[in-house]
């Protein structure tokens, strides 16, 4: 299961990322996308965490009950539409990830997410 996270608060996006550390993958390439708000124009998969009645799983939660949902919604959603095996083009197992791409650009990220709060918390103190 590869699991995308798109969240508008940061705190929550952070810690579904460590509870799903070794599931995650890219918005392209996912069974399933978590968020804190609806998108209505996607039509792909996705699981709803919030506050309100009208969510997927209610905040707060533990990673047993995440995965959980996780599953019942795959689950769910494979029963709905059953999926024609012969149709799925397996990923290809001969490219490989160059992780010195992939730390470069987790730095920056991290380093442009710094640069953010940073910038956020001045401009608080200098009101």
């Amino acid at each position: 299961m590869k699991v995308a996270i798109q969240c508008e608060s940061p705190l929550l996006q952070r810690s579904l990322e460590l509870f799903l550390e070794g599931h995650l993958g890219s918005l392209r390439h996912c069974d399933i996308v978590i968020r804190d708000h609806i998108v209505p124009s996607d039509e792909r998969l996705s699981l709803l965490i919030g506050t309100s009645e009208n969510v997927d799983l209610i905040k707060p939660f533990s990673r047993g009950e995440l995965f959980h949902k996780l599953q019942q919604k795959i689950d769910t959603a494979q029963r709905e539409n059953p999926i024609d095996e012969e149709s799925f083009l397996p990923l290809a197992t001969e490219d490989k990830i160059n992780f010195d791409i992939l730390e470069r650009h987790i730095e920056k990220l991290t380093q442009e997410y710094q640069s953010n709060i940073l910038k956020a918390v001045k401009a608080f103190y200098e009101k």
